[in-house]
């Protein structure tokens, strides 16, 4: 199952009965938006951008390798040298990552069209293979380029931020209690994540930092 809009309500009708914090955010927002990406190479050189940096520091710099290339794809990046990855905002080791995986594509390591059709333990092992893909990474990508329902993104800090705000909790979950927590919203836990993105969305910027304790 991917999600769609109708899928989406049937996840968030689904939590909010059963969570009823979770409900009081859908009664106050409204629905999340059905954020997506594209199932593609830029895709996951932008996740990597975004490990580990603010995530609008991440899409100024994967904006500026957009305009670098006239179509980007795996051959298109490897013919961009390090000096010029280094000025568009790649570091050392994010070049080192990205190389690798568009490498990886044209060796046939990795075939992103083929995701789809796994299951997510199969997909998500399909992603972490590659150096440079951890779990956050790998979730990312299932959540919002593949549209699995239960992708959970362990370790992100916005989620974590968020369940700290809307459970009311006097210290911010470590990702072993998130995870446990998370059991809760089995088997719409991306829904679950979405819903909580769109309340830190909406919560006074003076009060969170958009960025993120992941690392790959």
């Amino acid at each position: 199952m991917t999600l769609s809009q109708t899928t989406l309500a049937e996840g968030l009708q689904w939590l909010c009965d059963r969570d009823p914090h979770l409900a009081v955010i859908l009664d106050d927002l409204g629905a999340p938006p059905l954020w997506s990406r594209e199932p593609e190479f830029g895709t996951l050189i932008c996740i990597i951008l975004e490990q580990q940096v603010s995530l609008a520091s991440a899409r100024a710099a994967y904006d500026r390798l957009l305009a670098a290339v006239s179509l980007l794809t795996p051959e298109s990046f490897l013919e961009i040298d390090d000096s010029a990855l280094k000025r568009i905002g790649f570091s050392r080791q994010k070049i080192t990552y990205s190389r690798y995986l568009a490498q990886s594509i044209i060796g046939g390591l990795l075939n992103l069209d083929a995701l789809s059709a796994l299951d997510d333990s199969a997909a998500r092992a399909a992603l972490v293979k590659i150096k440079g893909i951890g779990p956050w990474t790998a979730e990312i990508y299932l959540l919002m380029a593949l549209g699995r329902p239960d992708a959970w993104p362990r370790g992100d800090l916005a989620l974590a931020v968020a369940v700290q705000k809307v459970k009311c909790l006097a210290a911010r979950p470590t990702p072993d209690t998130l995870e446990e927590m998370s059991t809760l919203w089995r088997p719409w836990r991306a829904v679950a994540a979405r819903l909580f993105s769109h309340y830190y969305l909406h919560t006074p910027k003076q009060l969170v930092t958009r960025t993120s304790m992941r690392r790959q």
